[in-house]
């Protein structure tokens, strides 16, 4: 299938031998919003990293048609992809300005001169940033500094992004502004593999949702679908009105 910018099969993957994926399939096509949704140590977060390869994993990994199993997590940079961790991983010491052109690298080693462009258009999406350009990435908010994150990854260009739980630890009205920022992004054409526990926003946004539970795909299909699926509703969804209403 060409449209199909990553295509996952028969994924396996943990922490020495203690295996937390197993057997995964997912794909995502090109310019979608995919999200995994699931409870905590579910293997979202592994997923991500798996993908990304900062851990050994064992099965098919496509990207863009090309095997990806024996790539290193520099090479999968250089193809066009990124990670957004849930730590954030900023940092602290630099102001923001640098954080986001240290973001640009894999442009500069690719010869491509498009740096000032792509931090303007960074800038844009996350005015919050310009003004903030000088100071020093480690006395931001938490939303601030999640904006950060995601504009240093884009700071690449990638043609795949991955989020890991952009939401956690956010007031819900920065959330809010999170997930309006997602629906901007698919716009722009970049392919989303988001990983939430907020599982009524991402499926708001998602074109696609798989809901991981102990290592494995328990439900999958359109997001619109799983939202209206009672198993979810009643695990996910439900909780999420609970918690509202409280």
């Amino acid at each position: 299938m060409s449209d199909l910018i990553l295509d996952v099969k028969d994924l396996h993957a943990g922490y020495g031998r203690a295996e937390v994926l197993h057997g995964l399939n997912l794909q995502a096509k090109k310019g979608s919003v995919v999200t995994v949704i699931g409870p905590n140590g579910a293997g979202k977060s592994t997923l991500l990293n798996a993908l990304m390869g900062v851990l050994p994993s064992r099965g098919g990994i496509a990207y863009k048609g090309q095997a990806m199993g024996l790539k290193t997590l520099e090479e999968r940079v250089m193809q066009g992809i990124a990670l957004v961790p849930e730590t954030r991983a900023l940092f602290g010491s630099m102001p923001v300005e640098d954080n986001l052109l240290l973001g640009g690298y894999r442009q500069v080693l690719l010869g491509r001169k498009t740096g000032a462009q792509v931090l303007e258009q960074v800038y844009a999406l996350f005015p919050r940033l310009k003004e903030r350009r000088a100071q020093l990435a480690g006395t931001l908010s938490g939303g601030e500094r999640q904006m950060l994150a995601v504009g240093r990854a884009l700071m690449s260009q990638p043609e795949l992004l991955m989020l890991d739980e952009p939401s956690l630890g956010l007031a819900p009205l920065v959330v809010k502004e999170i997930f309006r920022t997602i629906e901007k992004l698919r716009a722009t054409g970049v392919t989303i593999l988001l990983v939430e526990q907020n599982a009524r926003a991402a499926l708001e946004v998602a074109d696609h949702g798989y809901v991981l539970e102990m290592g494995e795909i328990a439900l999958e299909g359109p997001a619109e679908d799983l939202a209206r699926d009672s198993r979810v509703i009643d695990t996910y969804l439900g909780a999420a009105r609970q918690k509202t209403s409280a």
